[in-house]
């Protein structure tokens, strides 16, 4: 088979994600753990690693637009800078998702990399996220169930004076401004506060893993980004679209981790059908893959299963929330958390806070009947 633009695309694709897995294997990346941290024991250590993912991410995106190297203002997948603001999508997708994650012990990517750690709790979580994902995606299960009283609710930006959703063009809608420039300046100050945010802490400048996993993950979606809006990308784009089979998602994107699971699904029922595989499930693969090796290389692979029905039902359940709430919300923590993040969307900082808020209120929940049975 010809190794020609596709298949350059996705095997960079795995070889980010192999490094992706390995990474938030070795320095325990995680949202619901930095959130956990958080609440339960004031640490802020893993949560400014996910802040610092977001500003690299955030910086390399300013940089690329800002050079001309990457064009985000058009269609991407999903549709981070879309004028229609579907804000109860956002809201309660991420309040789901946050649960569903704190339920099911991680993420969409600590899933991905409990699973090539051993643990086969979080296979189950991926089965079950991944059959909601595919249900919301490929059926018609989200028209049945959200969309007739969800969509009323998207604002149309446009139709008020304002190009896109992002801060910079709400801002710029508002005061007559072109949105292009205060793009920069209003990224630039966001950038800078995070941080110094980040950097404000003398616990995080010393501690080397927190500091890797922020600034690998961050370039792991910036490089995603070069990949799908760059040159190289309008020439994947092309070739797509004149291919004679024409592959699953050839749109400017960067990492993300619910509706590949829905794609994975969606692969596996028609393993023979290559034009599936796409640049989400290669992904989701090359994490699996990534923290699998590290897990060997560091002889730290443990199979992990169930204490008990309870624990399974908690994580069966989680698997459902996130599946439905990360479509819903059009993204994970990853997915909305860092890669929507960075374009400055503010339906993305809508669901990452809520993500935050349904997580933190389902901890608390939880510690309040751990004490009631103590």
């Amino acid at each position: 088979m010809e190794f020609g633009i596709h298949q350059q695309i996705l095997l960079s694709v795995f070889v980010v994600a192999v490094v992706m897995g390995a990474v938030a294997n070795k320095t325990n990346f995680c949202t619901m753990g930095a959130v956990s941290d958080w609440v339960n024991m004031e640490d802020k250590g893993r949560l400014r690693a996910w802040l610092l993912a977001i500003a690299v991410a955030m910086a390399g995106v300013l940089v690329l637009e800002t050079m001309g190297k990457v064009n985000l203002s058009g269609s991407t997948f999903p549709p981070y800078r879309t004028a229609n603001f579907a804000w109860l999508r956002n809201v309660f997708g991420g309040l789901m998702f946050g649960i569903g994650m704190t339920l099911a012990s991680g993420c969409g990517n600590k899933t991905l990399v409990r699973i090539g750690g051993g643990n086969i709790k979080s296979l189950v979580v991926l089965v079950v996220a991944c059959v909601m994902a595919y249900l919301m995606l490929w059926t018609d299960f989200y028209g049945l169930a959200f969309d007739s009283w969800m969509a009323p609710w998207t604002i149309n930006l446009g139709a008020h004076g304002i190009a896109n959703q992002t801060i910079y063009g709400i801002l710029a809608g508002m005061v007559g401004a072109e949105p292009n420039s205060l793009h920069v300046a209003v990224g630039a100050v966001i950038m800078i506060g995070l941080l110094a945010y980040i950097f404000a802490s003398a616990d995080f400048r010393g501690n080397t893993d927190n500091i890797l996993a922020g600034v690998v993950i961050g370039l792991a979606v910036i490089i995603g980004w070069y990949l799908t809006g760059s040159a190289m990308g309008a020439e994947w784009k092309e070739w797509a679209e004149m291919a004679d089979v024409p592959p699953s998602r050839v749109e400017v994107q960067s990492f993300t981790f619910i509706s590949p699971m829905g794609d994975t699904a969606r692969y596996l029922m028609s393993p023979a059908n290559f034009a599936l595989i796409n640049f989400g499930v290669t992904a989701l693969f090359g994490v699996i893959v990534g923290s699998l090796l590290y897990a060997l290389i560091s002889r730290s692979f443990r199979i992990e299963w169930f204490a008990n029905f309870g624990d399974f039902l908690n994580h069966a359940v989680g698997g459902v929330l996130m599946g439905i709430g990360g479509v819903l919300s059009m993204g994970c923590t990853v997915g909305q958390g860092i890669t929507g993040v960075s374009t400055l969307a503010l339906g993305s900082v809508l669901t990452l806070v809520s993500i935050v808020a349904g997580a933190a209120a389902t901890m608390k929940v939880q510690y309040w009947r751990m004490m009631q049975e103590a």
